[in-house]
Order: C-alpha cells, then structure tokens, then sequence
C-alpha cells in the first residue's frame, strides 16, 4: 500500500497533528515488525512494502508548517524551482504556435513582472498551474482562429485569465505591465 498526500501543508494544522499520529502508528508497526497492528481501534495487516509520502509547497500564505513528530518520520527531498520559460515553451508548441520560443519569454516576463509590481495577495496564481490554464486557453483560441497574429492570441488570454481575480487598485498596474510587455517584446 502506497499513500501520497499532495499539497499536505494545505491542511489545517488541528487535522495534520491528528494524520501524523496515524501516520506514527504505521511507522511504528513497520518498524517492530509486526504482522499485524491496531490502527484506529481496527485491527490490519502490517505490510513492509507500504511507503507514506508528502508533498509540499512552502513559502506560499495560508500554508502550515509541518509539526516536528512528523518532520522527524518523512526523509526531505528538495526539488528545484521548474523552468518556467522552457515549460510554456513547450506547451505553446504542443498548441500549435510557430513562435513558441518568443512567446514563452514574453509570457515569463509578464508573469515575472506581475508577481513584483502587484500586491500580494492569496488569490493571486503565478504558478505553473495558472500558467497551464493560460496556456490552454491559448491554445483553445488558436484552434478557433489559426490565422490570427498568435502574440495578440497568447496577450488576449493572459488578460482574460487574468484580469478579473485582481484588486482594483492592481488593475492598472496589470495595465502597466502588460502594455510594457506588449509594446516592448513584440
């Protein structure tokens, strides 16, 4: 049995402390070498081969740090930063786009931009999830209209997606960014 808990410093810290100690009875189990063990009052099978993993995303808001009886059960593995450009490169070449490459640094330099300039907020997404979302939404766009300028494309989705999650008072300074990115990259 294999379990994998996805974006797990999501959760609410009450819920994590509770995970983590059923997580400690299954480690424990393991570890002695039982065949079988209580779990939540149930009696199961002890399995060697089960493995436990989490991901998680630190540094974002909202997220909740991991209690130390549960730091000290998982093995830390770091991953890099994605390449943020190469990625929509590729996406915006799978869409059909011939200039995928320009296109992909203009992207990541909008998007770049509008994470400085722009408050912060929690329901802002400059990440490889809302950048995905863009992209195929792009994408969707070329299909309906292939002979259509793919820079006015690829800026009209970034607006559209965009645009309406951000604050008034960030609304100009999207316009800002984008007319710089619009004028001085294409």
């Amino acid at each position: 049995c294999w379990g994998c808990f996805d974006e797990f410093n999501r959760i609410k810290i009450e819920v994590i402390s509770v995970v983590a100690m059923q997580i400690m009875s299954i480690v424990n189990a393991q570890r002695s070498g039982n065949a079988e063990f209580s779990f939540m009052g149930t009696t199961i099978p002890c399995s060697r081969d089960t493995g436990i993993f989490i991901t998680m995303n630190p540094g974002y808001a909202g997220r909740t740090e991991l209690p130390d009886n549960l730091k000290a059960l998982m093995r830390p593995v770091a991953m890099m930063a994605p390449d943020l450009t190469l990625i929509a490169e590729v996406m915006l070449a799978a869409e059909g786009f011939s200039e995928a490459r320009s296109l992909a640094k203009k992207t990541i330099t909008l998007y770049t931009l509008m994470q400085q300039q722009l408050s912060k907020q929690d329901h802002y997404d400059y990440g490889l999830r809302n950048l995905k979302a863009v992209l195929n939404m792009a994408g969707s766009m070329k299909r309906k209209a292939p002979s259509e300028n793919e820079e006015l494309i690829l800026m009209r989705a970034l607006r559209d997606m965009n645009l309406p999650k951000f604050l008034s008072e960030d609304l100009k300074l999207f316009h800002v960014c984008y007319n710089d990115d619009l004028i001085h990259t294409f």
